[in-house]
């Protein structure tokens, strides 16, 4: 008994070791109670995303002045606006538009800024010097007032609050890219590559990308609740979705003046864009502990 009992401590020693760095990544994600939970959070309003419009009792757009400002109740579950339409319908519908914002602004930042902080942090010298002082220049700024600057030119829409959105974000992703590349370039891997007469275009794409690729996942996941806040408050200002376009900061901005009269209008969709941010929130912490090895125990 105490040789099977052996011989199966030695038979999972094994299967541990030859456990590969996403395995080892995806169990200690499962560990955390916090990480879970947010991705529980992110999972439901993804599907609210996808499947809220088909299921959502009321129309966006209806009007029934005659229902306006009704709190919530059996018919309207989250109450009713100025204009007398369905909250919670419009809250189902925003969430497609709030994550599509989100997730494709941090896309276009991401491969923006990954590109450039690439070719910064391996080629170096006066490629460097240029694209580390582009950055260091829009980081100048506070991010929101250079989004809504950049939407000011551009002009009021969603469209282009996403541009400016995605435009913010990039130093972010490319300076953390560009540290990485400056420590992976000096493995003597590399250095391998670079002696057999392998071209720069191959160790960047074979080599050093996919290297690169862990604090981007995390920084991404971590960006697109921050990309939800910067949505919701450009259109709270005017400057994002523009009526009768459900967003839950354009949302706010109209409940705005009946807060006292109708606080349900801005309670709801405050709480859509709280629980997302913090689903967002708790599942990157529960990624960077999995895949920075510097944060596990």
């Amino acid at each position: 008994m105490s040789e099977i009992i052996r011989n199966q401590v030695r038979q999972i020693e094994v299967e541990e070791k030859v456990k590969g760095p996403w395995q080892e990544a995806w169990t200690s994600f499962k560990k955390s109670k916090s990480a879970l939970v947010g991705s529980a959070i992110v999972i439901f309003f993804v599907l609210i995303a996808v499947f809220g419009p088909f299921i959502a009792p009321q129309g966006i757009n209806e009007q029934n002045l005659s229902m306006r400002l009704q709190p919530p109740s059996a018919e309207f579950w989250f109450g009713t606006d100025d204009l007398g339409r369905d909250i919670f319908s419009r809250i189902l519908h925003g969430a497609r538009i709030s994550l599509t914002v989100g997730l494709t602004a941090v896309l276009i930042s991401a491969v923006a800024g990954s590109f450039l902080g690439i070719i910064a942090g391996y080629y170096g010298r006066w490629i460097d010097t240029i694209i580390s002082r582009i950055f260091d220049i829009l980081l100048a700024f506070p991010s929101i007032l250079l989004a809504i600057a950049i939407v000011s030119i551009l002009g009021p829409s969603l469209q282009n609050a996403l541009i400016a959105i995605a435009v913010i974000n990039i130093p972010n992703f490319g300076r953390l890219i560009r540290s990485r590349v400056l420590s992976i370039k000096e493995e003597e891997y590399i250095h391998a590559a670079k002696a057999i007469g392998m071209r720069n275009t191959r160790i960047l794409w074979k080599h050093i990308l996919p290297n690169s690729m862990t604090p981007v996942i995390v920084q991404g996941t971590l960006a697109i609740a921050t990309a939800i806040i910067e949505a919701a408050a450009l259109g709270f200002l005017g400057l994002g979705a523009e009526a009768p376009q459900p967003e839950w900061g354009k949302m706010l901005a109209d409940a705005r003046m009946f807060l006292l009269n109708a606080p349900w209008a801005l309670i709801f969709p405050g709480l859509a864009i709280m629980l997302t941010v913090i689903g967002f929130n708790l599942m990157g912490d529960g990624l960077r502990d999995a895949l920075d090895p510097k944060m596990k125990n």
